[in-house]
C-alpha cells in the first residue's frame, strides 16, 4: 500500500533522530578512544639504552598492551560504516531494537545499536509471518552515510500491529533492483532466514554451504567469517581466518565486504596466492584445459615424490657412481648402492634436511672399503675423503639444497618426465605436461605442485651470510628500536621441523567446486587443526572429475563433525535469464541444483549469431547499447583464445563500467549486463565444459546477450526450448 508523503516524512524524521543520536555517541566514543591511545603512550617511558629492571619491562608491557587495545578500538570506530544503522525491530512487548554494523551504547551503557551478529539481532533475519519471534514490524533503513533516505517495512504479526505505520513493499526486492558496481556489497540489512542459519552455523568441523548461482553463497560465507570473529574473537583473531577465492579479480571484488562489517583481521588470498607464505609466489595464469586436468589430478602426488627422489645429477650412460682416491686406493659407491642409500635417507628425512645424513652414509660406505694395510684411523680416513675434490663435487651434485621451483622445472625435460611418470601418465599426457612447462611464468595449477614439493623437500637451508650485521647510527642513543616483547623475549633457535606455511584457525573456501585435488592438499596444510567453511556448487565446476573432487573433500572432512546448508533462492538472475541457463546445464548435468529465480525483468536474453568477421563489431555494438541502457556494470565474457581480441575491440568504448573477462575470471562475479562471446568455444576450452558456460550465462542481474561467430555452428543451443530457436 502506498503511503502519503507525510507519513513517510514523519517516519524518516523519527529514524533520522535516532541515527543522529547514534553518530553523536560514536563521535564521543571515538574522541575517548583517541585520548586513551595518546595517554597510553605516555604511561611509561624509559631512557635506558643497555639493560632494564624487571619492573621496567612489566611497565612497558602494560603500556604497550593498553596502547594496542586503545588503537584497535579507535581503528574500529574510525572505519567508514556507510549505513551504520540499518534495521529496527518493533517487538510485541513494545520494546524497540536498532540493528547495525557494530554495537553502540550510550553513557548509561544502554544499547543504541545492537551488533548484527549478536543473538538479540537474530529475529531481524529469521522472523517470518509464520514464526514472528515476538516481532511485530521489521524495518530496514536505507542510509547514505549518516542520512536516512529510505524505509522498507515487513509486517510480521498483524494482530499486534496496532497503529504502527507500514512503509514500502519489502527491503529485499528493493535491494535486488540496485545497480551493481565494481565491488561486492554486504547484505547485512537483507539477510534471509536460510542464509542466516548458514552464517550462524556451529563452528567445529566442516560447514558446507551449497546452492546454485545467485543464491548469495559468497556473501553469506563472508558474513559467516565476520560472525565467527564476533562470537569467538580470541580464538579466530589469534589463530586467523583465511578466505580463499578463485582469482585475484574475485578477491578485489569482495575485499570491502568484511571491513564494511567492522572486521579487518581476515586474510584474503586467491587460490594462486595460497602458498605465498612458503613460495613467495603468486600466479594468475591458467593452463589450457588439458594441462590443468593433469596438474590438478592426485596422480601428480606420486609423480612429484618420484621427482624429489630422483638425483639432480645426470647419471650418464654408465650410471651414477661416486669414486674417491685415498692414498692411491680407489674407493667407490656404485649406482645401486647410491639408490639404496638415498631411499633409506629419504625415508627418514626430507631432502633439504637430509644432507648431513647423506654425507654420513656415504662416508661409512667409503671408510668401510679402506684397506687395513693403510693403517688409517676412521677419523683420518674421513678427513682424507671429505677434503678431496671428487667428494665435494659429487656430494654437491648428488644432494644439493633444492628449491621447489628448480625441481618442478625439471619436468620440461622429456627424459625426466618419462622416468617419473611411468604407470601414472600416458604418453599423450606426458607430452602435454612437458609442453606446459615451456611457459616462462607459473600457472595457478603450478602453485599447488610447488607447495607439494616444498612439503616434500623441506625448507631450503639458510645461507650463513644471509643475515649480515646491521649497525645503527647513534647506537644506544636511540631509545626504542624494537617492541617490549622483543626485548623481553628469550633467545630461541628456529624450529628445524617447522614447515614454514601459515596455519589458520578457520579456512573459508569459496568456489570450492573448482578446487582441484592437488589444491585441496595445499589447503589442508594451512588448516591441519582448523574448522572449515566450504562454499560451492558442483553444477558450476570447472574441474571435470567430480568424483575425484568428492573424494578429496571426503578425506578433508574425515571423521570431523560436518553440516550442510542449502541456499535455494536465486536473487541475482532474472527468471528469463535463468530459464535459459538452467536448460543449458541440465542437458549435460541433470543433477544440477537449480535454485528458484525470484525476479523477472520481462526482457528475454538475446541470442545473436552472424559471420565470423562480424563477431567483434557485434560485441562492441551490443556493449555500447548495454552501457547506454543500464546504470551499472557490463561484463563481456569471452573464451581464453578470444579474450585479447575482445579487449582490444572494447578499448574504444573507454568506460570504467565495462570489463572483459574469461569464464574462469568471471567466477563469483556479477554484472548488470553480460555479453557471452562464442559459447561453443567456452565449452571447448574449459575442463568443465558446459558447466563453465553455465557460469557465464548466470552472471547478469538484468540483461544477457550471447553472440555466436557462426550461425551454422551453435551446438550449445541445440535442442533448447527457446523462442530464438523456434
Amino acid at each position: 500500500m502506498t503511503q502519503p508523503a507525510s507519513a513517510l516524512d514523519r517516519e524518516l524524521a523519527i529514524e533520522q533522530a535516532h541515527v543522529d543520536l547514534v553518530y553523536a555517541q560514536l563521535d564521543k566514543a571515538t574522541a575517548s578512544a583517541r585520548r586513551s591511545a595518546t595517554a597510553g603512550r605516555s604511561i611509561y617511558t624509559s631512557d635506558r639504552g643497555t639493560w632494564m629492571r624487571e619492573e621496567d619491562g612489566t611497565a612497558m608491557f602494560e603500556r604497550d598492551a593498553f596502547a594496542f587495545q586503545a588503537a584497535k578500538r579507535l581503528a574500529t570506530l574510525d572505519a567508514e560504516h556507510e549505513g551504520l544503522v540499518f534495521g529496527r525491530l518493533d517487538l510485541a512487548d513494545g520494546d524497540i531494537r536498532y540493528i547495525g554494523r557494530i554495537g553502540v551504547r550510550d553513557e548509561e551503557y544502554e544499547p543504541l545499536v545492537i551488533d548484527w551478529r549478536a543473538r538479540a539481532a537474530e529475529p531481524f533475519y529469521r522472523a517470518t509471518p509464520a514464526d514472528p519471534m515476538d516481532v511485530t514490524r521489521r524495518r530496514v533503513l536505507r542510509c547514505r552515510n549518516d542520512r536516512v533516505i529510505g524505509i522498507e517495512d515487513d509486517l510480521l504479526d498483524a494482530a499486534e500491529a496496532g497503529d504502527l505505520v507500514i512503509i514500502g513493499e519489502g527491503a529485499l526486492m528493493a535491494s535486488l533492483q540496485r545497480a551493481r558496481g565494481n565491488h561486492m556489497r554486504d547484505i547485512v540489512a537483507t539477510i534471509q532466514a536460510e542464509q542466516d542459519e548458514a552464517i550462524r552455523a556451529e563452528v567445529p568441523g566442516v560447514t558446507i554451504i551449497s546452492g546454485g548461482p545467485g543464491t548469495g553463497k559468497t556473501v553469506v560465507a563472508l558474513h559467516r567469517a565476520a560472525y565467527l570473529l564476533y562470537s569467538n574473537r580470541r580464538r579466530f583473531e589469534r589463530g586467523g581466518i583465511l578466505v580463499v577465492g578463485p582469482s585475484a579479480l574475485f578477491m578485489n571484488y569482495i575485499e570491502r565486504v568484511l571491513p564494511s562489517l567492522g572486521e579487518d583481521s581476515v586474510t584474503l588470498r586467491s587460490i594462486g596466492a595460497v602458498a605465498v607464505d612458503v613460495l613467495g609466489l603468486v600466479a594468475e595464469r591458467n593452463d589450457d584445459a588439458a594441462a590443468a586436468i593433469i596438474k590438478g589430478s592426485l596422480r601428480m602426488a606420486p609423480v612429484l615424490q618420484r621427482l624429489v627422489n630422483l638425483p639432480m645429477v645426470d647419471a650418464g650412460p654408465d650410471g651414477l657412481r661416486l669414486v674417491v682416491t685415498v692414498k692411491g686406493e680407489v674407493l667407490a659407491v656404485d649406482a645401486p648402492a647410491l639408490a639404496r642409500l638415498r631411499a633409506e635417507i629419504l625415508a627418514r628425512h626430507k631432502v633439504n634436511r637430509g644432507r648431513e645424513a647423506a654425507e654420513q652414509a656415504l662416508l661409512r660406505a667409503l671408510v668401510a672399503q679402506v684397506p687395513a694395510e693403510l693403517d688409517l684411523e676412521p677419523a683420518v680416513a674421513e678427513d682424507l675423503i671429505t677434503s678431496s675434490a671428487q667428494w665435494r663435487m659429487f656430494v654437491n651434485a648428488w644432494w644439493p639444497p633444492l628449491s621447489p621451483t628448480e625441481v618442478l622445472r625439471r619436468l620440461d625435460d622429456p627424459a625426466v618426465t618419462r622416468q617419473v611418470s611411468v604407470g601414472l601418465l600416458d604418453e599423450a599426457e606426458q607430452r602435454v605436461l612437458i609442453e606446459s612447462f615451456h611457459e616462462q611464468t607459473w600457472s595457478v595449477a603450478d602453485i599447488a605442485l610447488l607447495d607439494e614439493l616444498a612439503a616434500l623437500l623441506g625448507p631450503v637451508p639458510a645461507d650463513d651470510d644471509d643475515d649480515p650485521l646491521v649497525f645503527i647510527e647513534g647506537g644506544t642513543a636511540v631509545p626504542e628500536l624494537v617492541t617490549t616483547a622483543d626485548r623481553l623475549a628469550r633467545e630461541r633457535e628456529d624450529d628445524p621441523d617447522a614447515e614454514g606455511h601459515d596455519e589458520f584457525a578457520h579456512l573459508l573456501i569459496d568456489e570450492a567446486q573448482d578446487v582441484t585435488p592437488m589444491q585441496w592438499r595445499m589447503l589442508r596444510r594451512r588448516g591441519g587443526h582448523a574448522s572449515w567453511t566450504i562454499v560451492g556448487d558442483p553444477a558450476q565446476s570447472s574441474w571435470p572429475d567430480l568424483a575425484e573432487s568428492e573424494q578429496a573433500l571426503a578425506e578433508l572432512i574425515g571423521h570431523a563433525p560436518s553440516r550442510r546448508h542449502r541456499l535455494s533462492v536465486n536473487y541475482r538472475s532474472p527468471a528469463e535469464v535463468f530459464a535459459l541457463a538452467a536448460q543449458v546445464v541440465s542437458r549435460e548435468f541433470p543433477e544440477a541444483d537449480l535454485p528458484e529465480a525470484v525476479r523477472s525483468t520481462g526482457v528475454q536474453p538475446e541470442l545473436l549469431a552472424g559471420p565470423a568477421d562480424a563477431l567483434l563489431p557485434t560485441v562492441v555494438e551490443r556493449a555500447a547499447d548495454l552501457l547506454g541502457t543500464l546504470a551499472g556494470t557490463v561484463g563481456v565474457i569471452a573464451p581464453p583464445s578470444r579474450i585479447a581480441a575482445v579487449e582490444q575491440a572494447l578499448a574504444a568504448l573507454d568506460d570504467p563500467r565495462l570489463v572483459a573477462v574469461t569464464p574462469l575470471q568471471a567466477k563469483g562475479l556479477e554484472y548488470d549486463g553480460v555479453i557471452v562471446v562464442a559459447p561453443d568455444d567456452i565449452v571447448a576450452e574449459s575442463p568443465g565444459g558446459v558447466r563453465v558456460l553455465y557460469v557465464a550465462l548466470t552472471r547478469p542481474t538484468q540483461r544477457l546477450v550471447t553472440v555466436d561467430p557462426d550461425p551454422a555452428r551453435a551446438d550449445w543451443r541445440e535442442s533448447l526450448r527457446w523462442p530464438a530457436n523456434d
